[in-house]
């Protein structure tokens, strides 16, 4: 008797785990959410159960839906994205129900509310994982796991030796949460018809370690972190191509105690310290750069997202922090510790180009109106939306010539914006690089997550200019988030912004 009860249970186990894993795992359910407009996959679209297990789309748009015990069911799924809408029921709920047959497939349409639409994730893990499960086809060459990235905070780009060039900031790894804070670096061919496509993925080959890992490429001395900017590319006496970069080193929270400057070695390929720069170097190479001509002089712009510092475009006065200009209204070689103002003598403002003289933007601005020496009325950062007629605080960004608008253009993201205090980005037009700026036009919105510190690539502009691509860092840091969002959390994410899109149309300057 005793030996039958076992066979039964024995049986009965069997039978409930072949029942229980029936096609679970082989043969997922597809799921595809993809844009009404142009039937293209929508990345970072959040599939959620009434059980409230979440799935989010690749960047291909597909979920893997295999979960056991509700695979082969009727299951209704909430559909969240943000900058997209899924129509609601007549209860008001925003989603559907599926019929989640194994190795079955399904199509969710989502309208695109943001003006710039979200192509894909640059950076990380697990990018296309969905498609891979499911068998579907991806773009990018390393689809799961390149250099062993997981995250990566903050691009720097550019071209030089005829390849494209992208550095970023704080980087993690899969073996342990601390994971590289000295600037991994990757390499693209050009971009063109017979190397990659900007629409699809950028196949970037990381500077790796002997572990695989991404290496740092901008070592520098002290403790702490260390963060690269101005990233520029210039021709010295002798028509040698450089590359060069400033950088910072970072302690306790955010304290920059050492600044410098650095070039980039070619047969080493990292970064070598140069010169050593104060602290508070005002104005220095920071953000990200562009050339454009004035008064018969070759300038390289520094722009974040405003242009602020300046100096000739060569390579020996780049290196050379005597020979900066800050775009101030303080007077020439004056710093904003003085907080002297420069005026005509009908008591007008003068703003201008100075050289060694400490840049204005808006925080600086605002600081000389709560001060008492300048008056709101004579204000040069005064964007505004160009809906409401609310005042914009761009915190970052970057700026380019765009021969299709035949305008300066900004991508910036808001300070304090709604509803997503450092994740609300912003478009604006002028007809000099130094403005004014008048009026901006929100063009990516986020409910809760920040998105910070965009770069526009115009590199990669199509149909001259009209269509632009831009990236930024996408992460649950300085937002409202109670909750990271598995594989996204802290990369770089592509978006396509169309200049001919008419809700950008009451944004051109004039």
């Amino acid at each position: 008797m005793r030996w039958a009860v076992v066979n039964w249970v024995a049986a009965w186990s069997l039978g409930v785990t072949a029942t229980l894993g029936a096609g679970v795992g082989d043969r997922p359910f597809g799921i595809r959410v993809v844009d009404e407009a142009t039937g293209r996959g929508v990345p970072l679209v959040v599939l959620r159960t009434t059980n409230e297990i979440r799935f989010v789309t690749d960047s291909a748009g597909w979920v893997a839906f295999d979960e056991p015990g509700l695979l082969g069911q009727e299951v209704f799924f909430f559909v969240e994205g943000d900058g997209y809408a899924f129509p609601k029921d007549g209860f008001g709920m925003q989603g559907t129900i599926l019929k989640t047959e194994p190795g079955g497939r399904a199509e969710l349409k989502v309208r695109r509310m943001n003006v710039a639409e979200r192509l894909y994730r640059i950076t990380g893990a697990g990018r296309y994982a969905d498609s891979v499960r499911l068998g579907e086809p991806v773009a990018d060459p390393q689809p799961l796991l390149n250099g062993q990235v997981m995250g990566q905070d903050s691009i720097q780009s550019a071209i030089y030796g005829g390849r494209v060039y992208w550095f970023w900031g704080d980087t993690s790894r899969p073996r342990y949460p601390l994971g590289l804070f000295h600037m991994a670096g990757a390499t693209t061919p050009l971009p063109g018809s017979d190397a990659w496509d900007p629409e699809q993925a950028v196949p970037l080959r990381y500077f790796v370690g002997p572990d695989g890992f991404a290496r740092g490429t901008c070592v520098m001395e002290g403790d702490g972190p260390t963060w690269a900017s101005g990233l520029t590319v210039l021709k010295d006496a002798t028509g040698r191509e450089r590359m060069f970069a400033s950088y910072v080193k970072i302690r306790g929270f955010l304290e920059a105690y050492r600044r410098g400057l650095a070039e980039w070695d070619d047969r080493a390929e990292t970064f070598r310290h140069v010169a050593e720069i104060p602290v508070d170097a005002a104005p220095r190479p920071d953000g990200h750069p562009f050339e454009y001509e004035d008064g018969g002089v070759r300038y390289v712009v520094f722009a974040n997202p405003y242009a602020l510092a300046r100096v000739e475009a060569t390579a020996e006065a780049w290196l050379d922090l005597g020979r900066y200009e800050g775009w101030s209204c303080l007077r020439p070689g004056g710093t904003m510790s003085q907080a002297e103002l420069e005026r005509g003598p009908d008591g007008r403002l003068i703003w201008g180009w100075k050289r060694a003289t400490a840049p204005v933007g808006p925080a600086e601005q605002a600081e000389l109106i709560r001060r008492g020496v300048m008056r709101p009325e004579e204000a040069w950062f005064r964007l505004v939306d160009a809906e409401t007629g609310e005042p914009v605080q761009l915190h970052s960004g970057s700026m380019a010539w765009n021969a299709y608008r035949k305008r300066w253009i900004v991508i910036g993201v808001e300070t304090g914006g709604k509803p997503s205090p450092l994740g609300e980005v912003w478009y604006a037009e002028a007809r000099r690089p130094e403005g004014p700026w008048e009026r901006g036009r929100k063009i990516v919105s986020h409910a809760e997550y920040s998105f910070y510190n965009p770069k526009h690539h115009p590199f990669l502009d199509r149909e001259g200019g009209r269509v632009i691509y831009f990236e930024g860092t996408y992460t649950a840091l300085f937002s409202k988030a109670r909750v990271a969002t598995p594989r996204y959390d802290y990369n770089q994410i592509m978006y396509r912004l169309d200049l001919d899109d008419p809700r950008l149309a009451e944004v051109r300057a004039e």
